[in-house]
């Protein structure tokens, strides 16, 4: 496999993280947990092709001081503290494991480069192909989205059977509103098979 030609592709696997995944999750996200397998095998795609893999996490401050307003009532005493730092709830799902020179970027809001490096890492990185998996479309997806376009990123793509929202119905409204600002939205099998 020739993996020079994806020297500039950079994989983002975004908040697969318990409690947005597991059914006990304090902020389950319905489709998450279907999507799993196909993560965890664009994970090892990635690998194989020598993609740089960047594991993009919520984790907040368990007093709720970074979080935003209409999300802090939750970290209140007595609530449930969503993706705290160093909580059960922030680690990564069962099956995803950072390995080697894998990145984890932390952020506090929903899209990948409000208030992060990212940009910069991928600057530096020599990016310019950007995938995304994960959860959930409307938020997190979206957002992330909408900035690497923003940013001019010339080729973004999200696996379509790689990332979920609540609903199918949410998913498939959001994967057009992406598709309509020029986002590559393969199945995961396509993107697997391309080129390879």
């Amino acid at each position: 496999m020739d993996t020079m030609k994806w020297k500039n592709t950079a994989l983002l696997v975004i908040d697969m993280q318990k409690d947005f995944i597991v059914k006990e999750g304090s902020m389950r996200v319905d489709g998450g947990l279907a999507i799993v397998p196909n993560v965890i095998e664009a994970v090892e795609v990635a690998r194989r092709r020598g993609i740089f893999v960047i594991w993009v996490v919520r984790e907040h401050d368990p007093m709720g001081r970074d979080v935003e307003l209409f999300r802090r009532h939750l970290y209140s005493e007595g609530k449930a503290k969503p993706t705290s730092k160093d909580s059960v709830g922030s680690e990564l799902v069962d099956g995803l494991v950072i390995k080697g020179t894998e990145y984890k970027l932390v952020k506090t809001r929903f899209s990948a480069f409000f208030g992060t490096h990212l940009h910069s890492l991928l600057q530096g990185a020599g990016i310019s192909t950007l995938v995304v998996t994960g959860v959930q479309t409307p938020n997190c997806i979206r957002q992330t989205v909408f900035d690497a376009v923003a940013l001019d990123y010339p080729s973004v793509s999200v696996i379509v059977d790689a990332t979920a929202a609540a609903t199918p119905e949410i998913h498939a409204a959001n994967i057009f509103d992406m598709k309509n600002v020029g986002v590559a939205t393969p199945t995961l099998q396509e993107w697997s098979k391309s080129d390879d």
